[in-house]
């Protein structure tokens, strides 16, 4: 059993070394495998990199992501006399990828991004458990520390100008939490499985107007849905924590722990998983 175990192990890594050396010669479509071979390769520069050098970079993710959240907030405040409130996000999705196109093209480390892509190094025997747990958890504070400054940035100079109200705050931030919290699990799971296929999909293109049309699609499935995303979520609901009194501590921690471990489930399991275990059944 050990045997066969090692010869299936030493036949992917000879797998992976032919695509990667193939790569640079290869113009058209890309095969799943070498989706996954790229991804792989993606996920353990990663790991390799220094520990600063990734905090700062999804620190700017935090902040880039924000400007979702900006152009939500204002076309909440302009539109709400137009439409109800069962009606206004949906109008308001329309911008909700605009930040995510800013992450992704500009390579800044999103956490829902990096799910799948950093799981394939664990799951390909290159790195343990713990040191993907511990690389999310550096993910994770850079992403909410970037939100949580962004946040303080938009609303304090967007209600000093006039261009989102404390309504629109309170708003955004009460339709993200008003669902239970088995439901926030079940949407931010569903979000995870897109964010992580969003990563994919990206990797399968290798034009700029491409990526940029993928990222939209993807992202505003999430919007259009209302899928809990955690990064984003971060900025809606502690907004409203901090310049409402709609929302309490408990609802902000509850949603941020919910939404990360629905949206790191997604991720892992829907696609990082599933296409590994894909890849390992040519070798069993």
């Amino acid at each position: 059993m050990k045997t066969t175990a090692k010869s299936d192990k030493e036949q992917k890594e000879k797998f992976v070394e032919e695509i990667v050396e193939s790569e640079s010669e290869s113009n058209g479509q890309k095969s799943q495998e070498e989706i996954l071979v790229e991804q792989l390769s993606e996920g353990m520069e990663t790991f390799e990199q220094k520990s600063r050098k990734i905090f700062i970079s999804s620190t700017a993710a935090g902040l880039e992501i924000g400007f979702s959240y900006l152009l939500i907030a204002i076309l909440y405040t302009f539109l709400a006399d137009k439409f109800s409130l069962k009606t206004l996000p949906y109008i308001v999705a329309f911008a909700y990828p605009v930040g995510f196109i800013m992450v992704v093209l500009g390579k800044s480390v999103l956490f829902t991004e990096q799910t799948s892509l950093l799981a394939l190094p664990v799951l390909h025997g290159k790195r343990t458990i713990t040191e993907l747990l511990k690389l999310w958890g550096l993910v994770i504070i850079g992403n909410l520390l970037g939100g949580a400054i962004i946040a303080l940035i938009i609303c304090s100079v967007g209600t000093s100008m006039g261009i989102i109200s404390a309504k629109s705050i309170a708003d955004i931030a009460l339709h993200v939490t008003h669902q239970t919290t088995l439901t926030i699990l079940g949407s931010a799971t569903l979000a995870g499985w897109l964010m992580a296929l969003l990563s994919w999909l990206v990797t399968s293109s290798n034009e700029t107007i491409s990526r940029i049309f993928i990222i939209y699609m993807i992202t505003a499935v999430v919007g259009f849905a209302g899928f809990h995303h955690s990064i984003v979520g971060n900025i809606e609901v502690l907004s409203g924590l901090i310049f409402t009194s709609s929302i309490s501590w408990v609802d902000y921690v509850t949603f941020q722990v919910t939404a990360l471990v629905g949206n790191a489930f997604g991720g892992v399991f829907f696609v990082a998983l599933l296409k590994y275990r894909a890849f390992s059944a040519n070798f069993q």
